[in-house]
């Protein structure tokens, strides 16, 4: 088959065909009387080889390499192929999201869109004391943009001057903090729930409610001690758990003291915990009789006086020592 014919059935051009050739990728099995490549069957299959590889992103070397290396490992290239196209679409999200923050933000003429690229270096530079810098910076950031960085910022300083700026924007930004709190990569969530623990409003306070469930303890501890802080006795479930699991259980205790306030929130926090001491193991056990200290004494006294009868002597020394101090 010549060249022409080879062009037309496999749609690569005729110029791309000779240059298969002088790299010697594809060198047609035989010539014309005058001169013409002609092409066999197993050159066409391979050059169906050399196209199908190309569309994985090979190089032209690579695939040489590949058709010619008898020693070449396939699943080396693909692992190569995976890890390049990774960061190629890390790099076009980074785009994306830059092209939506700017997009986001309204500017209202060219002086504006530099102004928020600029805070978008900023925020994004690969020095801590930079990214800082400019979440701390008297100049206005948008919402949106510090909501983005403290999803991403690992340096503890940075996302405190982070989260501190995002609060001082008021109720700006939680939505975009309530999708990382829904992220499946677990370290965004539990940045997205620290920075929503310190932002007012009804829509921080569901998306702490909504994280109760999430599957990752440290995300529900943050979020049940932040709705305790608000008065939100949804959270009372995790904050016993805590205690009993001993999860920021001193914390867990003195935000359920704050919720017993309210007398009808008081009588199911007593339940829970007397029923958690009528099975917990004897570490548990302390944490529970140390949490009693917390609730009103009215509804604490007779359950320590109980515990000071108690046979784990550890309990009883203690109840009876908080009894003492509460009565």
């Amino acid at each position: 088959m010549l060249i022409g014919e080879v062009a037309r059935r496999s749609g690569v051009s005729s110029r791309m065909l000779r240059h298969y050739d002088s790299l010697g990728l594809v060198r047609p099995t035989g010539r014309t009387f005058g001169g013409y490549r002609e092409y066999s069957d197993e050159d066409i299959r391979r050059i169906f080889h050399v196209e199908s590889l190309r569309s994985l992103g090979l190089s032209l070397r690579e695939i040489g390499r590949a058709l010619e290396d008898p020693a070449f490992e396939p699943s080396d290239l693909v692992r190569d192929l995976i890890r390049r196209t990774e960061e190629r679409l890390n790099r076009e999200q980074e785009l994306l999201d830059r092209l939506r923050a700017v997009d986001g933000s309204a500017p209202t003429g060219w002086e504006g869109v530099l102004r928020i690229v600029e805070l978008l270096h900023g925020l994004n530079s690969p020095h801590a004391a930079r990214r800082q810098q400019t979440a701390l910076a008297p100049a206005e950031v948008p919402a949106e943009l510090l909501a983005g960085a403290v999803l991403s910022e690992a340096d503890p300083n940075v996302a405190g001057a982070l989260r501190w700026a995002l609060a001082r924007a008021g109720g700006d930004g939680v939505a975009s903090l309530a999708s990382g709190a829904r992220s499946d990569d677990v370290d965004v969530r539990r940045r997205a729930i620290l920075a929503i623990a310190g932002m007012p409003g009804d829509e921080a306070t569901a998306a702490l409610t909504e994280a109760l469930g999430d599957r990752d303890r440290a995300v529900r501890a943050r979020a049940a001690l932040a709705l305790g802080s608000r008065g939100e006795s949804a959270a009372v479930p995790e904050l016993v758990r805590m205690v009993v699991e001993g999860t920021s259980d001193v914390e867990a205790a003195e935000v359920l003291g704050t919720l017993a306030r309210d007398d009808d929130v008081a009588d199911r926090i007593m339940s829970a915990l007397t029923g958690e001491l009528a099975a917990g193991d004897p570490a548990a056990r302390i944490r529970l009789t140390q949490a009693l200290v917390e609730m009103p004494p009215a509804l604490a006294l007779d359950v320590l006086r109980d515990l000071a009868e108690d046979d784990d002597r550890t309990v009883a020394l203690l109840a009876s020592a908080l009894a003492a101090a509460l009565g």
